[in-house]
């Protein structure tokens, strides 16, 4: 119970983190990183109630995301993959989930 609701607190930790990092690196607001895609990722992995519990490791390289790891089902695979796509800077998705 205690990781349900400590993992959401450090994914919003992460993104103000991130977020401070990009405006010390002079980054524009248009423009997103790989590890704050990656972060926005785990969000949406962490807020999914079939997904939060398994193994999903996130790789982004250059705006394209890889998803490695279980699910229990197709239909959570594909919420995630839908949900995915529409983060900002995300040019692609490479879902390589397997059911468990």
């Amino acid at each position: 119970m205690k990781k349900a609701v400590l993992l959401p607190v450090f994914v919003v930790f992460g993104l103000f983190v991130f977020a401070g990092y990009a405006t010390v690196k002079g980054e524009t607001p248009g423009e997103y990183k790989d590890s704050t895609i990656t972060t926005q990722v785990f969000g949406i992995i962490a807020n999914d109630p079939d997904a939060q519990y398994f193994k999903i490791d996130v790789k982004t390289m250059q705006g394209d995301v890889e998803l490695q790891g279980f699910v229990d089902n197709r239909e959570t695979e594909d919420r995630l993959v839908v949900k995915i796509k529409q983060i900002r800077g995300v040019k692609s998705v490479n879902s390589l989930l397997r059911l468990q």
